[in-house]
């Protein structure tokens, strides 16, 4: 091969890295949001930091969560007629096929009948098999995802597993090795009976779980942990303590999948002595691994001249900074989420954009006039510094009903 062809050849093989780096960036994210069984498309502009509603998908019986196939060719959805206390013979877990240009949703295979209330739902990271569980009574399941991305069989489970009390996530860690779930307990300053938390973890090979650990302080007593995150390039598990609105910071270990004790524990709250009932919520990481973002959530009331009115707390997004050699996060922004009980929220891969979706409408005092917060969508613009700030809100009907997950995937 003489020069000139080798030239022509290596400029090629760079502009070819250069068009598929382009593609790459220019990969559409969309944001979906659900109220009841209604899942809205919403298109993303990044750059203006806005939403735009394109179309709704319905499924018979409330969203529960959803989590995209790791080819972004699916989403799975998991519904049910039921909620905290209230038990239902319709649970449901739904794919859709994901227009790979729009992000509109299309129906793909048939519903799969669950056993009780679907909290929480994910893929495992090599797309085999559909993650979830259950809260009241606190279980999971492991089904089978189909090459063509429909849900297949439930995988048999041939050990005892330790599913502990009021399950509320479940996530296979990076490496694909072990499973984790958390279960929340029931310890709130106004939960009767009162059960222990912990983090239950697993090993996970062929859709097969077996016991590793159970992750908590003493008991479990006075322990909430809600949700957990994974940091993109160290082995630091972040989790959010729902009850005790504290941060937790694990490592993580092959032999019990978390370290057994929490190397960092950090307060969540601006006003840690809050006089009001507050609870932690969902939790993600940066895409750089720089900061860490957590909810807290208020909805308690008062009465007031015969209403039943916010009494007052933190709807908020707590942002973190993370040391990147110790892994300790170090809290450096409290913003206000205009909204009543942040229950999810997601950042784009770029990490410019965050959208935060409050759950329900509120009567709110100013002074001696009462306003109703409504339940919406909130968006802020993230800084190279990690921080948020407030853009705009997109205010949303839920009726009766409550916006109850929502999420962004990035197109494939």
């Amino acid at each position: 091969m003489d020069r000139r062809t080798f030239a022509m050849l290596l400029a090629g093989s760079i502009a070819s890295r250069r068009v598929s780096s382009a593609q790459a960036t220019r990969r559409k994210t969309v944001f979906y949001s659900s109220v009841g069984g209604d899942l809205t498309l919403y298109e993303m502009d990044i750059d203006d930091a806005t939403l735009v509603k394109r179309n709704t998908v319905t499924v018979p019986v409330n969203i529960q969560y959803a989590w995209p196939h790791p080819s972004k060719q699916y989403l799975y959805i998991v519904s049910s007629g039921g909620g905290p206390g209230v038990a239902s013979d319709q649970n449901f877990a739904h794919v859709f096929r994901i227009d790979p240009d729009t992000g509109a949703l299309t129906q793909h295979g048939q519903p799969q009948n669950l056993p009780s209330r679907p909290i929480h739902t994910s893929v495992d990271m090599k797309g085999e098999y559909l993650l979830t569980a259950y809260n009241d009574p606190s279980s999971l399941t492991v089904h089978h995802i189909n090459r063509g991305g429909t849900i297949g069989s439930e995988v048999n489970q041939p050990n005892q597993l330790d599913t502990g009390k009021y399950a509320h996530q479940i996530r296979a860690t990076p490496d694909n090795q072990q499973v984790i779930m958390v279960t929340r307990g029931n310890n709130a300053p106004t939960d009767n009976p009162v059960n222990p938390g912990s983090i239950k973890t697993y090993g996970f090979k062929g859709g097969v779980l077996t016991n590793l650990a159970a992750i908590q302080p003493g008991d479990g007593m006075q322990f909430g942990p809600r949700h957990l995150d994974f940091h993109p390039t160290r082995p630091w598990v972040y989790v959010s303590i729902e009850s005790q609105n504290k941060l937790y910071v694990y490592r993580r270990e092959p032999a019990t999948g978390l370290s057994r004790e929490p190397i960092f524990v950090k307060e969540t709250l601006s006003d840690p002595i809050s006089p009001f009932q507050q609870a932690a919520g969902t939790i993600h990481l940066h895409p750089n691994g720089r900061f860490v973002y957590q909810a807290n959530r208020a909805s308690s009331t008062v009465d007031f001249e015969g209403k039943k009115v916010f009494a007052g707390g933190e709807n908020s997004i707590a942002v973190f900074a993370i040391n990147q050699s110790t892994g300790e996060p170090t809290l450096i922004q409290s913003i206000d989420g205009h909204g009543i009980q942040l229950r999810t929220f997601a950042v784009d891969p770029s990490a410019r954009m965050m959208v935060a979706a409050s759950i329900q409408p509120l009567p709110v005092r100013e002074g001696g006039i009462v306003k109703t917060l409504s339940a919406g969508l909130t968006v802020f613009r993230i800084g190279n510094d990690g921080k948020l700030t407030f853009a705009r809100k997109y205010d949303v009907d839920v009726g009766s009903k409550t916006q109850f997950w929502s999420g962004m995937v990035t197109l494939a």
